[in-house]
């Protein structure tokens, strides 16, 4: 393969796949453009190379693909996506928890893993009833992951029946900081921090729009909003607003102490998959500087909002790891939603029945050249701001 990262020759490859070539109204070549020259200066491996151009072609397919489906059925775009409730925090906050507790009340959309992977369904699929075919095929590699990449899924599970975050589309975007989660690019990571992400989260909706016209088309059950859910929406908490300005955040809280390194760990991991330089001190210091430098937009950006309190419900971790369900009836009551007693019935359910996830091998500073001091330093205002009040936090 002579140029695996040109990216003429990746929109090529995925119009000559889907017999496709109108790509859409949203803008995404420019940011394709700087993530493919920092992929081909990438310290890649065989393995790397394949994977990644792998993802790239199969983003453009989707892209192609749903525009297609847009095209057929124009009444798409007119799907209204209204107050959904966004959970965000730091990785490894609990916002899995907090997002699939919601998803378990049919009063709310949700993405599962399986439209995740798949967002766009074969041009000649025609919901005659039955199970989608996409969820088998992503069930298929849920199982492969397990068996060929069980240290990933250990610390990132992905199951197609869960309801999974929707940072893949951002992703799908080329707009997203999962780049530099799995390689080394710093010329697209540097690029990135001065970029306007509304293309990012206009295509978000658009999927979303998409995705909500399927469930009606499959004949789900209509739900009042949905229930979204990424640690990446904390350094774009303006845009996302911008795109969706009925939202209501909750926003998790836990010791960065424990996030950093954890997500640090998920990096590495993602690195060694894709690399054989992979330098866990060079890892945990973009960490750091990426996660502060996201907490800090977040912060401003919330400061800037005159109704902060009345769209924002802030949960400590450890609080909600305790009593759950008391947490998410505290997101009814300011969403002014009922909790009902079959909702209520659906989350006690799920929390017994979920996926038991492998145990995760604990993570230290110290294994990425960082200290509990230096993460403590850089997150002082964070944790002055949304920690300092909380019962569990004085504990510790």
């Amino acid at each position: 393969m002579g140029r695996p990262f040109d990216a003429a020759e990746l929109m090529a490859a995925a119009q000559q796949k889907e017999g496709l070539d109108d790509w859409g109204p949203l803008p995404f070549a420019e940011p394709l453009q700087v993530l493919t020259d920092s992929y081909s200066g990438a310290p890649l491996n065989d393995i790397g190379v394949h994977i990644l151009r792998s993802g790239l072609v199969h983003s453009l397919r989707m892209r192609l693909r749903a525009q297609e489906w847009i095209r057929r059925h124009p009444e798409i775009t007119e799907e209204v996506i209204a107050a959904p409730v966004v959970v965000t925090g730091m990785m490894r906050s609990g916002t899995t928890l907090l997002q699939r507790l919601l998803a378990a009340d049919s009063r709310f959309h949700c993405a599962y893993g399986w439209e995740v992977v798949e967002v766009a369904p074969r041009l000649d699929y025609q919901w005659a009833g039955g199970p989608d075919p996409r969820i088998a095929i992503s069930e298929k590699r849920e199982a492969v992951s397990r068996e060929l990449a069980p240290e990933l899924f250990a610390i990132h599970p992905m199951y197609a029946r869960e309801a999974e975050e929707e940072i893949v589309f951002l992703s799908d975007a080329f707009l997203s900081h999962v780049p530099e989660s799995g390689a080394d690019v710093p010329g697209y990571r540097s690029w990135l921090d001065g970029q306007d992400f509304a293309p990012a989260y206009a295509y978000l909706h658009r999927m979303l729009q998409f995705l909500q016209w399927q469930k009606r088309r499959a004949g789900a059950a209509p739900a009042q909003r949905w229930v979204l859910k990424s640690p990446a929406h904390l350094g774009y908490l303006d845009a996302l607003r911008i795109q969706f300005p009925d939202l209501h955040l909750v926003h998790m809280h836990r010791d960065p102490r424990q996030t950093i390194p954890s997500g640090a760990g998920l990096n590495a991991t993602l690195h060694a998959m894709h690399s054989d330089q992979v330098d866990k001190t060079r890892v945990g210091a973009q960490w750091l500087q990426r996660m502060g430098w996201t907490n800090d937009r977040a912060m401003t950006a919330r400061q800037s909002w005159s109704d902060e309190s009345a769209c924002c419900t802030d949960i400590e971790f450890a609080e909600a790891v305790a009593d759950p369900i008391g947490h998410v009836a505290r997101v009814y009551e300011a969403i002014g939603m009922p909790l009902t007693a079959t909702a209520e019935s659906a989350m006690r359910r799920w929390l017994a029945e979920r996926p038991r996830e492998p145990a995760r091998a604990p993570y230290r500073a110290g294994d990425f050249g960082l200290s509990d001091e230096q993460i403590t330093e850089r997150f002082t205002a964070y944790q002055r701001r949304f920690r300092a009040a909380s019962p569990t936090t004085r504990r510790t």
